[in-house]
């Protein structure tokens, strides 16, 4: 495929953002509609399907989601320095529809086969679109935070849909069924990107087409050589999700080595560069405590939603995987309109809060819905179900916290990193991302309930309410904590809001 088009500029749509945007939009709301929808299955399927033992369910999907967001550190890397934004997004479509369709298979090997398909393809994909949007704007850019604010509507649209629909199939009609839609628009999603993706003209071509298409042995180029090592990578995946416990040793030491790796490269940096990659760093480090505790919404939660909240509605009883996971997305759908428009408001009357403050108020939001889930909890001892109005309207307060942190942090990452570290280090942001999933593992697996109590709503509650209540508490602290911490990042981070 040839990728040497000619510079084009990013053309203004009527909304004031660039055209290119929505392509990309699009290309990534097919892509979460087959994540989510997956996902949504996972941990449910393990439980009722499979019949692991809860704490074991926990520790693979806190492993998957860890690997998941582990391996865009690798992709941003091969595309910042072989491959380029454009050709690492389509490879790791192909390998995401590929395991998407792998675990519609209904065989016993299928299953962490075609996760570990998911997580070798997502590493490729995530990191580099997002990586794309940030190309469309100028790093001052007041429509930038914007920009990337209607990019992540586009991924909750995909979010909403895929865990409304792969949801009920999986539960209601056949889980493999529900693996397979989220195949099929995975493949949408690829298609959208390779039709609409010339328009992005030299925006994500490789950093060196002659040094890409080089034979290193054999002749066998170096891009082979990447895909191919990619693939091999696969059986290694399987290995972990079967050998699971390794995952402490694997993530603490990845964690450790990343940030060492960051500091070395900031201390070459001039001075003004390097302060605002240690405020970048910062940043990324605060945010695996929100996704720890934020990532319940696709582990514990789906229990939660499943045992101790009433779905009756009208007298119908609703679905409670659909409902679980279609309600954070649509949050951010509904949202996102307001905070697309709040930021740039305030930013003319030049009150809108810096990077570090909507992150600390990230924090206190989703500490205030993790208390509205303790307060039904407290109020709903008699019964044991809390009322699907205090779901939803915990949701709310979470997906507050979520938009002031994920569209930000990734805005942030494009203004705050070197040109050369973009993709790098938006697979530190992704990286962020995998540590938190993978402690919110451990923290779902503190809910786990008896098997002997599964069934009784009434004794079941008490395991949900108590870590309930501490996360609130631990969110609404660590908030605080960052506030005072404002001062001096906003200081590191220079001319950058």
């Amino acid at each position: 495929m040839d990728l040497t088009e000619p510079k084009t500029p990013a053309v203004q749509g009527s909304s004031g953002h660039p055209k290119q945007l929505y392509i990309l939009f699009f290309a990534e709301m097919w892509e979460r509609f087959s994540f989510y929808g997956m996902k949504a299955l996972l941990l449910a399927y393990m439980v009722t399907q499979l019949k692991f033992d809860e704490p074991k369910g926990y520790a693979i999907l806190g492993s998957y989601a860890a690997l998941v967001y582990t391996m865009p550190m690798f992709g941003g890397m091969m595309a910042d320095r072989f491959l380029g934004n454009r050709k690492a997004v389509l490879f790791g479509g192909i390998l995401m529809s590929i395991g998407h369709l792998v675990l519609a298979v209904p065989q016993g090997w299928s299953f962490f086969y075609g996760m570990a398909f998911i997580i070798c393809g997502n590493g490729f994909f995530k990191p580099n679109i997002s990586s794309l949007v940030g190309t469309l704007y100028a790093d001052n850019d007041p429509k930038k935070d914007s920009g990337f604010s209607l990019f992540y509507m586009g991924i909750n649209i995909g979010a909403a849909l895929g865990g409304l629909l792969c949801g009920y199939v999986g539960q209601r009609i056949n889980w493999h069924y529900g693996f397979g839609l989220a195949g099929i628009f995975m493949i949408v999603g690829l298609v959208v990107f390779y039709i609409g993706g010339k328009s992005l003209g030299h925006r994500g071509l490789p950093p060196d087409a002659d040094a890409l298409k080089k034979p290193l042995f054999a002749g066998i180029t170096t891009e082979v050589v990447i895909y191919l090592a990619t693939l091999c990578l696969v059986p290694v995946v399987v290995i972990l999700f079967n050998q699971y416990q390794v995952m402490d040793v694997i993530m603490f030491g990845l964690g450790a080595i990343a940030i060492i790796y960051i500091l070395f490269t900031a201390f070459r940096l001039e001075k003004t560069e390097r302060y605002k990659l240690f405020s970048a760093l910062i940043l990324v480090i605060f945010s695996t405590l929100f996704w720890a505790f934020y990532e319940q919404n696709s582990g514990s939660l789906n229990l939660f939603a499943m045992r101790n909240v009433d779905m009756r509605v009208g007298g119908s009883d609703l679905p409670p995987l659909s409902v679980n996971n279609f309600l954070p997305p649509a949050w951010v759908i509904l949202l996102s309109f307001f905070f697309a428009w709040l930021w740039p408001a305030l930013n003319r009357r030049r009150r809108e809060p810096s990077t570090p403050l909507k992150f600390a108020f990230s924090f206190i939001l989703m500490g205030i819905g993790f208390y509205v889930f303790y307060a039904a909890c407290a109020a709903s001892r008699e019964t044991g179900l809390i009322s699907l109005f205090s779901f939803v309207a915990g949701y709310f307060f979470i997906i507050s916290g979520e938009l002031c942190i994920s569209p930000i942090g990734l805005s942030m990452i494009t203004k705050l990193s070197p040109k050369r570290m973009v993709a790098l280090m938006m697979g530190m942001w992704f990286f962020a991302s995998a540590l938190g999933e993978f402690f919110a593992g451990k923290i779902g697996s503190l809910m786990s309930v008896p098997e002997a109590v599964v069934y009784n709503p009434v004794l079941s509650l008490p395991y949900y309410a108590t870590i309930l209540n501490k996360i609130g508490m631990y969110s609404i602290g660590i908030g605080i904590l960052l506030i005072c911490f404002v001062p001096l990042i906003r200081k590191w981070m220079s001319d950058v809001r």
